[in-house]
């Protein structure tokens, strides 16, 4: 069957390609987290030598990060700017290099981790060949979307379009910066940083990837879905403007909370925790803004379950955002720096913002892109959401838990100074932590499970002519 190609009607293949690789890569990269998790139960789950868990993990950072959210964020912005802009993608061919380029990125990724091939540095691990198609396919993303905001109908640019496009700048720069390095063979490079330098770009890219992928650019999916699925405009236009220009300005200070008591500057660790305090003001002020455009459509909740992944979403959001200046805070950090509070704050803000937000909005995505009124079942998007909700609760639960315990285990002292508790029994007080946090991974993993179904039931039935003429007019 032949589908809608004139010029005027909007590149939603690209969309849907992106939209049914996010739920994909969303179980790929969760059946990863809930294995490594459960290793931590049973050590004998380590396989040597390709799959154990400081190989496994990286791949799983990787694919919930870049394959799970960096799908579900070029799916949403490919959407969000032709329809804002009223006019199709800048480049067919780009958009569709931009997709193949990135799952390859992924693929190449899934091989080499396994492997032993990496940089070693946080969120950046892929060697050079990869991080130079990463630059090239980013890139590339850069041009369509900006080429298409240059097409556009109108004057005014609506501000989800201003959080996409930050973050795709930003992305670009952090990137590009971080990755320089000196290749010795195919898969081994070393950084031309050295030293404090070195680890002072690296959080400077770690902390403003989660900045500006993780938080940015799924602001800018908020600020489009949530008033979409409510029916009700932004609550304050303008709070949304002082929120864009307050976390832009301020996230990109806050890399060296990182590296408190390390040999970085103490200067530059203040600052960094100064600026991660004042960040809580554009955090939660974008936080509000999204729950108070549910202002008059909170009865909605009762009986739209995509709504409250989107709201819910937002809630996490708020808490995740307190808790990081928090932890940012040098003697809050020396009692959380390498305990596993880091990890349930990670996941908080990973799981209850950026997972529940990303599936909000592609399950709103999904039935316009087939053209249809709705997923094929809601029932199953509820149980979706209760199952997403608990198993978030349990995992950061557990490991607050858990990193509270370690923190104090490991600064207890005898009169004497020697250490009260060794090592191993910080690990051995931390055993019911991690069955729980591998219990809450896996109900986090059945909900996605439940959403490929519902999404493969939806898109089967759907007739490609149609659904390219429905989707134009949704």
């Amino acid at each position: 069957m032949s589908t809608v190609t004139n010029t005027s009607s909007y590149n939603y293949k690209v969309v849907r390609q992106f939209a049914i690789m996010t739920v994909v890569w969303g179980i790929v990269g969760m059946v990863v987290g809930v294995f490594i998790a459960s290793q931590l139960v049973f050590p004998d789950l380590n396989f040597e030598p390709w799959l154990t868990f400081g190989r496994l993990r990286p791949l799983h950072t990787n694919a919930v990060i870049f394959a799970f959210g960096g799908s579900a964020l070029f799916a949403t912005s490919y959407y969000v700017v032709q329809k804002t802009c009223q006019t199709r993608l800048f480049s067919d061919s780009l958009a569709a290099f931009t997709f193949w380029g990135w799952q390859l990125v992924i693929v190449a990724a899934a091989i080499t981790l396994p492997l032993g091939f990496t940089t070693s540095k946080e969120y950046a691990e892929l060697e050079w060949p990869i991080g130079i198609l990463i630059a090239i396919v980013w890139v590339t993303y850069g041009i369509v979307f900006f080429g298409t905001i240059m097409k556009r109908k109108g004057k005014h640019i609506y501000v989800a379009n201003w959080f996409y496009g930050a973050f795709i700048i930003t992305v670009a720069v952090l990137h590009i910066v971080n990755n320089i390095a000196i290749p010795v063979t195919m898969w081994k490079s070393y950084s031309v940083y050295a030293g404090a330098q070195d680890a002072m770009i690296q959080w400077w890219y770690g902390h403003n990837a989660v900045g500006f992928f993780l938080t940015a650019g799924f602001l800018g999916m908020m600020y489009y879905f949530v008033p979409k699925q409510a029916g009700r405009p932004v609550y304050s236009y303008r709070l949304s403007i002082v929120h864009f220009w307050a976390l832009i300005s301020i996230y990109i200070w806050a890399g060296p909370h990182h590296l408190h008591y390390t040999a970085l500057p103490d200067w530059v660790q203040s600052l960094g925790m100064v600026m991660s305090l004042i960040l809580l003001a554009p955090s939660w002020g974008g936080m509000i803004n999204g729950m108070m455009t549910l202002s008059g459509a909170w009865h909605k909740l009762r009986t739209d379950p995509i709504l409250r992944f989107l709201v819910v979403s937002l809630s996490f959001y708020g808490m995740s955002t307190f808790e990081g200046p928090m932890m940012a805070i040098k003697t809050v950090n020396a009692l959380s720096h390498f305990t596993d509070w880091t990890i349930g704050h990670v996941h908080a803000g990973a799981l209850g913002w950026v997972a529940m937000v990303s599936i909000g909005c592609i399950y709103h995505l999904i039935p316009k892109l087939w053209g249809k009124e709705q997923m094929a079942s809601v029932s199953l998007i509820n149980t979706h959401f209760w199952l997403a909700t608990i198993g978030t609760v349990l995992y950061i639960a557990s490991m607050w838990v858990n990193g509270i315990t370690q923190g104090l285990m490991w600064r207890a002292v005898n009169n004497d100074g020697t250490l009260t508790y060794s090592f191993i029994e910080s690990v051995q007080a931390s055993e019911f932590g991690y069955i729980v946090r591998a219990i809450g991974g896996f109900l986090f993993l059945l909900g996605m499970v439940l959403m490929a179904y519902n999404t493969w039931v939806t898109v089967r039935s759907a007739d490609p002519v149609k659904a390219n003429a429905a989707a134009q007019m949704a």
